[in-house]
C-alpha cells in the first residue's frame, strides 16, 4: 500500500475584522500543535483586488487526517467563531493533491 494522498481544502471568507480572525487563528493553532490529526501547513492569502476578500490554504496528510481533524469538538467550535467574524459565510473546497514542485 502506497503513501496516503496530500489532502488540501482552501476556505474562502471575508472580513472586516481580520485582526480578530488572525488571534482566533493563532489561539486554535496552540491546540493544534500536539494533534496527530492537525494540518500539516497552513497559507494565508490576501486578494489584492477585493478588500477583505481572503483564502486560506490548510494541508493535510490525507483525506482521513481531515476528516477526523474535522470531527474534532474545538474544530467546530473554531469555526463556528470564524463564522461569526465573517461578513458572509465562508466557503470550502475540498482537493486532492495531484503534484507539488519546490522552486527554491
Amino acid at each position: 500500500m502506497g503513501t496516503p494522498q496530500r489532502f488540501v481544502q482552501i476556505v474562502e471568507f471575508e472580513t472586516d475584522r481580520i485582526d480578530e480572525m488572525r488571534a482566533l487563528a493563532e489561539a486554535g493553532e496552540q491546540g493544534l500543535k500536539d494533534s496527530a490529526d492537525g494540518p500539516a501547513r497552513r497559507l494565508v492569502l490576501k486578494d489584492r483586488n477585493q478588500p477583505n476578500r481572503y483564502l486560506v490554504v490548510i494541508e493535510f496528510e490525507s483525506h482521513e487526517t481531515a476528516m477526523r481533524n474535522s470531527e474534532a469538538p474545538e474544530t467546530s467550535k473554531f469555526a463556528q467563531q470564524m463564522a461569526a467574524l465573517c461578513t458572509k459565510p465562508p466557503t470550502f473546497t475540498d482537493c486532492d493533491v495531484e503534484d507539488t514542485a519546490d522552486f527554491t
